[in-house]
């Protein structure tokens, strides 16, 4: 769908897509940007210096923001399959244990895909953090506004994990997905000081 459809959804009533797709769209803008910096740095004369780090960092930021474009539409087809799965019959006793199993499975499944929209994002931020401080000075305002892109879909990805946590009834998956989720609440808060780097070369 267009951007104006694929908005005009999001607006809808409809509850998929929605945030964990916006928080991948979040994230692609920012990789985008920090692409945009890198090509707008690789081959110019004044930074010969670091056109060699821009041209190792473009190919991974254009992957990511593939990547996230796709996850966009897995975010929706996650949540589509939790509900598909709360749908399921549950007339006998092995059709409610059928059906909890669906519901616990999908669960995880929607866990899984905001949490690798996370860890792109996070990504994303440390390259910014790079396009900012060394990138073309001229970009200066476009490297942080991706590092606000990528903060921003890092932590509405973590809240679309913490919802679906909230459900998932194994103890074991809950653990291993929080302890992820605590150094990358801590890499979001990088966002202070790429703004610093910024706008000291604005």
């Amino acid at each position: 769908m267009t951007l104006e459809q694929f908005h005009d959804e999001l607006a809808s009533a409809s509850p998929a897509p929605g945030g964990g797709s916006a928080a991948a769209m979040a994230g692609a803008l920012g990789a985008a940007l920090v692409a945009m910096v890198a090509r707008l740095t690789i081959g110019r004369k004044t930074y010969q210096d670091v056109s060699a780090e821009f041209e190792n960092l473009l190919p991974r930021a254009d992957a990511l923001r593939a990547e996230l474009l796709q996850l966009m539409v897995h975010d929706a087809d996650a949540y589509r399959r939790v509900m598909d799965a709360y749908q399921l019959p549950k007339d006998t006793d092995a059709a409610k244990t059928a059906r909890a199993d669906a519901i616990q499975s999908a669960l995880q499944h929607a866990a899984n895909v905001p949490l690798r929209v996370a860890q792109a994002c996070a990504e994303i931020l440390e390259m910014a953090q790079r396009a900012a401080a060394r990138g073309n000075k001229n970009a200066a305002s476009d490297a942080g506004a991706g590092a606000l892109m990528a903060e921003a879909g890092l932590r509405a990805a973590l809240l679309n994990v913490e919802i679906n946590l909230g459900l998932i009834q194994d103890e074991r998956f809950v653990s291993r997905l929080r302890a992820e989720i605590q150094p990358l609440e801590q890499r979001a808060a990088q966002r202070q000081a790429i703004l610093d780097t910024v706008h000291t070369r604005l």
